[in-house]
């Protein structure tokens, strides 16, 4: 790794929000290296970048050595609400961080995590909603973690793509049409995909005094970034 620069592995790539911090990553001086974790090709290429094509998410013995020599993980894997049975969705929003983690830590000191949850997470475990709960899980797994130097959480309203999709059904079809006038009357409720990732990679690289960033929190860590 060059002086002063610092090595970033991204999970969760050809994602909306993940494929975007991964651009936003390559672009930055003070990034040496870009790891990412991918069940398939991004189609990105570039001279820091190391690709690495996984699919089990739950084991990753196989692709240890790349883990190594980290600084920053952004964690962006994730699955959208109602799009697959219940206890799926529990499993990929709570378990797989855990996997994860277990995984990276082996092999890092000093590691800064900055994990991509949601508006609602909810650390009492209690709630009834499937993502509340989850993300809960997930993020007291995260801070109860005392081999990682460093976790901030991430937990944006509605997410709005600045990128073409497939909407993954009609609720998030709706929310994008009416986006561009809600994001105007209630800026709170929802951030922009591109204002989300370059704030997670740059409280990632630089910190943040706030360890838990609601919606608010990060557009104003994107309007201190842009100005």
């Amino acid at each position: 790794m060059s002086k002063g620069k610092k090595n970033v592995i991204i999970t969760g790539p050809t994602g909306m929000t993940g494929n975007l911090a991964v651009r936003y990553a390559l672009k930055r001086k003070d990034v040496g290296k870009v790891t990412i974790i991918t069940r398939r090709k991004t189609g990105i290429k570039h001279k820091k970048l190391v690709e690495v094509i996984h699919s089990d998410f739950k084991d990753y013995s196989d692709i240890s050595e790349h883990l190594k020599d980290q600084d920053v993980v952004i964690y962006c894997i994730g699955v959208y609400t109602g799009t697959i049975p219940a206890k799926e969705q529990e499993h990929i929003m709570a378990d797989f961080p855990r996997y994860f983690t277990k995984a990276v830590v082996k092999n890092n000191k000093d590691l800064t995590f900055c994990f991509l949850s949601g508006g609602g997470a909810d650390r009492t475990e209690k709630s009834r909603m499937v993502f509340a709960r989850s993300l809960g899980k997930a993020e007291n797994y995260l801070f109860n973690n005392k081999k990682l130097k460093a976790v901030y959480t991430f937990r944006p309203g509605y997410i709005h793509p600045v990128t073409p999709r497939k909407e993954p059904n009609l609720s998030y079809k709706i929310s994008r049409a009416l986006w561009p006038v809600l994001g105007k009357i209630m800026p709170s409720m929802g951030i922009d995909s591109d204002k989300l990732a370059h704030s997670m990679v740059d409280v990632g690289l630089k910190g943040n005094n706030k360890d838990t960033l609601e919606n608010k929190d990060i557009l104003a860590r994107y309007e201190k970034i842009k100005n």
